[in-house]
């Protein structure tokens, strides 16, 4: 019988620590001066909880990961994983989110806009078996940006909820908002049908759901970051434009090839502003064109450069090596688009169709040879 005991109690000590119920994921990128104060915070407002925060780091230049591991080692509560040669908010939240075994996973920035206060309340919603995810709104009565957002970024997430809802059929009042709780086999679900490219993952997981998550909505302060940078760069604007064409197609195309072309669709006004000067200047016609189109690809090399691969961005000489590659891509697409089209074109009444067949043809090489050469995975 003794011997039966201690078995017992051996087997008992190498299960460790309860299990975690619930899991924040804590997607981050030169955050290391928030982490220490939000894991501070997540000990005050989860009291009685059993919890994990699981830092994901996109390989933090001022040494997120190293503050976070150093927290790590004295508190088994906090887990790091680090990314290399991966970026993107959406893509850390969903390899955090995989990474739990907690049956509730909640979602916050770590640069301390979102009220830690609000999750217990989120799980306590969840918990009740009244929802599937529990959002942490801005747009409901009660919620407000507060001092967190300029006027003009105030402005862009109102225009962008609009034009999600209106898109996409989302019923969220607040479909931007970053702050969210989970099921997580719910999400687990989803997980393949998601993009891990762009920055609106809650977007991502509602639209890819088709109306299928029981949702709740409740009022949050988004307040003023104390701390770094915000990531929310202008950029980032043609990043959700993507996120919601390749949602409303039905993924038909990746968010990636349509960011390509949206740049693409840029450098078209890039080209003919460029002309314009050319021409003004005096330049022959064939010489402006020319001038013109090495403009154009210059402009889309450094926006897919930072928006469109970012994850794999090129920086010193690796980008010179890159922006030469793009121009020798891009005068093959240019071939590809004009060899297409003459081989449709035998009728003039079909000059748009075999121009629009050249075209795509041409989008779709330079896509394919700029992935595959210009950024391709190291």
């Amino acid at each position: 019988m003794a011997d039966g005991n201690a078995g017992e109690v051996g087997a008992e000590a190498l299960k460790g620590p309860k299990a975690a119920e619930l899991s924040v994921i804590l997607p981050s990128f030169n955050e290391a001066a928030n982490i220490p104060i939000l894991i501070g915070l997540l000990d005050e407002a989860l009291a009685g909880i059993a919890w994990e925060a699981i830092v994901v780091d996109d390989n933090s230049p001022d040494g997120t990961t190293e503050v976070a591991r150093e927290i790590a080692r004295t508190d088994a509560r906090v887990r790091v994983i680090r990314r290399i040669g991966r970026r993107g908010l959406s893509g850390a939240c969903i390899e955090g989110i995989l990474a739990s075994s907690a049956p509730f996973v909640a979602v916050m920035d770590a640069d301390l806009q979102h009220d830690e206060t609000m999750l217990p309340k989120m799980l306590a919603a969840l918990k009740a078996d009244e929802t599937d995810l529990v959002v942490a709104s801005r747009k409901v009565d009660g919620g407000t940006i507060g001092e967190g957002l300029s006027s003009f970024r105030a402005w862009g997430s109102n225009l962008a909820n609009g034009l999600a809802q209106k898109l996409l059929n989302v019923t969220l009042k607040d479909p931007m908002s970053g702050f969210f709780m989970i099921r997580r086999d719910k999400a687990e679900a989803l997980a393949p049908k998601l993009s891990p490219q762009g920055f609106k993952i809650l977007l991502d997981l509602v639209s890819s759901a088709g109306g299928t998550l029981k949702i709740k909505e409740l009022p949050f302060t988004f307040r003023e970051r104390q701390h770094g940078e915000s990531k929310l760069d202008t950029l980032v604007t043609l990043d959700y434009f993507g996120l919601l064409l390749a949602k409303y197609f039905g993924n038909i195309v990746s968010v990636r090839f349509l960011m390509f072309g949206l740049v693409g669709a840029s450098g078209l006004f890039v080209h003919l502003a460029a002309l314009r000067v050319f021409l003004l200047s005096d330049m022959e016609f064939n010489l402006a064109q020319t001038a013109a189109s090495f403009v154009a690809m210059t402009s889309n090399f450094f926006l897919n450069n930072q928006l469109t691969y970012r994850d794999r961005r090129l920086n010193g000489m690796r980008a010179l090596v890159g922006l030469l590659t793009f121009y020798a891509v891009c005068s093959v697409g240019v071939l590809a688009n004009v060899g297409v089209a003459n081989l449709i074109y035998a009728d003039p009444s079909y000059w748009w169709f075999a121009g629009t067949a050249g075209a795509i043809m041409g989008a779709v090489w330079n896509y394919a040879a700029s992935s595959a050469l210009t950024w391709r995975k190291s």
